[in-house]
Parts: C-alpha cells; structure tokens; sequence
C-alpha cells in the first residue's frame, strides 16, 4: 500500500507564520507541493479539486483528481483564490469538529472551519487514501480524531 498522499498542491500565504502552521511537518513529503502566495504569480490548478467550505460534498468521484488546499486565514481566502488558473471544482467536506485552538481578536472564524492539517487529513480519509504520518507532527491530532471517531483508524 502506498504510504504518500497522491498530488496535494498547497497554496500558502506567506503571511501566515511557519512556526504555527499546522501543514510545516509536510514540507517535503512525497506527493504534497508547497506554492507561496504572490498576488502577480499565478498557479494551474491542473485536474485538483479545491477545498473549500461552499463546495459540493467530497465524494469517490472525486477519487482520480489531485487535492488543491489554500493555507491562509479566512479573511484572505477570496485574494489568494484570485491567482488560480482553471476552474477547479469546489468540494466541501462533512461537518466535523477541529481540535486546533482558534483565537482571533479581528473576525469570527466560520463554525466549520478546521485547521489545514485537519481538511487535508480529512479528505484523504474519504477519498481512500494514504494517511500514515499525515497527523504526526500535529500537536492536536488526538483531540482531533477523538472529536471525530468517523475518521480514526484510518
């Protein structure tokens, strides 16, 4: 059985801090691609499928196509989705609960939203895929699987 996720490309904005992003322990793993934020360069989206929260539910479907996660705060979403070329389907998951401690003093953080790690785990999980080492470098990668035993032992 394969032990890396298959074509993960990850938009990230830099502006986010690499000491507190959830996806840092992925640099470098076979099969995820890291793209930084420039608002004058854009990426191709390819055959991905984006993860978003307005999305039509992840299904077996979507099983052949690479992923395409977008790492910023919620506030800046819209802008970094300005510079990707194509249209990739938006997909949504379930509704699950995150275990990673949100703060924010400026916005309220949308009830549905997990942690980068979480979405990406959490969609691997239900298109079938490797997800072995996944969580390992997430400080709250019990709590997390805990809050949604649907996804455990996977």
């Amino acid at each position: 059985m394969p032990t890396a996720p298959s074509d993960v490309l990850i938009l990230r904005d830099p502006r986010e801090s690499t000491r507190k992003c959830s996806l840092t322990p992925l640099r470098g793993k076979p099969g995820v691609r890291f793209v930084a934020y420039h608002r004058d360069k854009h990426i191709e989206a390819g055959e991905r499928v984006l993860l978003h929260p307005d999305g039509e539910p992840l299904s077996a479907a979507d099983g052949g196509r690479g992923l395409l996660l977008v790492d910023c705060s919620w506030r800046r979403l819209d802008s970094l989705l300005i510079t990707v070329d194509g249209d990739p389907p938006r997909r949504s998951l379930p509704e699950l609960t995150t275990a990673y401690p949100r703060r924010s003093r400026t916005f309220e953080d949308p009830a549905r939203g997990l942690a980068s790690i979480e979405a990406l785990y959490a969609a691997l999980v239900l298109l079938g895929r490797p997800t072995r080492g996944i969580l390992s470098g997430y400080l709250w990668a019990g709590e997390f699987l805990a809050a949604n035993p649907e996804l455990a032992g996977r």
